[in-house]
Order: C-alpha cells, then structure tokens, then sequence
C-alpha cells in the first residue's frame, strides 16, 4: 500500500460513523453515542415540524437551528437565515403534510472540533395513511457550549413514492 492509499484510509477511519453489519448484510448504526444523540435531535426536531400548527411547537422547531442557518431546498431554492426557513415551515408545511424518517437510511459522522453531519431519507406525508414523496437529507449540526443545532440544512432528490405511513 503506498503513502497515499494510507493516507485516505487512515482519513476514512477517522470520519466513519460507528457501523456493524447485520447477518443479512445490511449495515446499520451500532450504539454509538454520537449517533443516538444526532437521531434523538432529529426526531425531537420533527415531531416538532410534524406538529407545528401548534404555535409552541413552531417556535420549538425553530430553536433546532442557527440564526444564521443556510437551508437548500431542490425544489423550493435556498434561504439564508433562520427566519426565511421557518416563514416557508409555516406557509408551506403546517397543517398540510408530515415527515418521516427512514430509521435505516439514517447516518451520522463526526465533524472534529465542530459537531456532526447526519444524512438519509425521510418520507412526506400529506395523509396520515399514505405518504406521496420521499427525498434525501443532509444536516451539518454545531455544538457550542453543550447546545446542538444545524447550521447548514439540504433537503433534495424529491420524487413520487406512494407507501403506507408507518403504522399503517
């Protein structure tokens, strides 16, 4: 192995989150304790979004990102501050669909010296049976001073998919 193949594998120990694979072959989170804090975040932070109608919770979906947040969105263009996202939260999204996430798809990564990133696939329901869209996700996540939030947000790859909701 030369220099630079070690280099890179080396660099791959370092950022990969902490995997184990499953008999079947799939792989999946094992209890890594970065992973069940970023997914505790990110369910926190969508129940919030899936209910916030609910003035409190509009205001508790806020509190998960920066001021200064970028979001992207492939459909909907970009938005540069935490006030420009959450107006479109609002206007586009309370009261008329939900997200869910795809537990399988959902993976975690250390960012040395800053937070995380999470990535995966999280689903859009407009019914409480059916969901009609599923996209990808991307969340750079900074802790500072022991409180977690997203400074960079990417929402992309929207298509067509009608599956049942989870329990249904």
């Amino acid at each position: 192995m030369n220099l630079r193949s070690m280099l890179i594998s080396g660099c791959l120990a370092c950022v990969a989150p902490s995997l184990t694979v499953a008999a079947d072959g799939a792989t999946v989170a094992a209890s890594d304790p970065l992973y069940q804090k970023i997914l505790a975040l990110d369910t926190a932070m969508f129940e919030a979004f899936n209910t916030c109608t609910d003035p409190a919770q509009l205001e508790k979906h806020a509190s998960f990102f920066v001021q200064e947040l970028e979001f992207y969105h492939d459909n909907g263009g970009a938005s540069f501050t935490r006030d420009e996202y959450m107006k479109g939260v609002h206007d586009n999204v309370c009261g008329k669909f939900h997200r869910e996430l795809e537990l399988a798809s959902f993976r975690v990564w250390p960012i040395k010296g800053y937070g995380a990133l999470s990535q995966g696939t999280h689903r859009l329901c407009h019914s409480p049976t059916t969901c009609e869209g599923v996209g990808q996700f991307t969340m750079v996540w900074r802790e500072k001073d022991g409180q977690w939030q997203v400074t960079r947000a990417m929402s992309y790859d929207h298509r067509d998919d009608h599956v049942p909701a989870k329990g249904h």
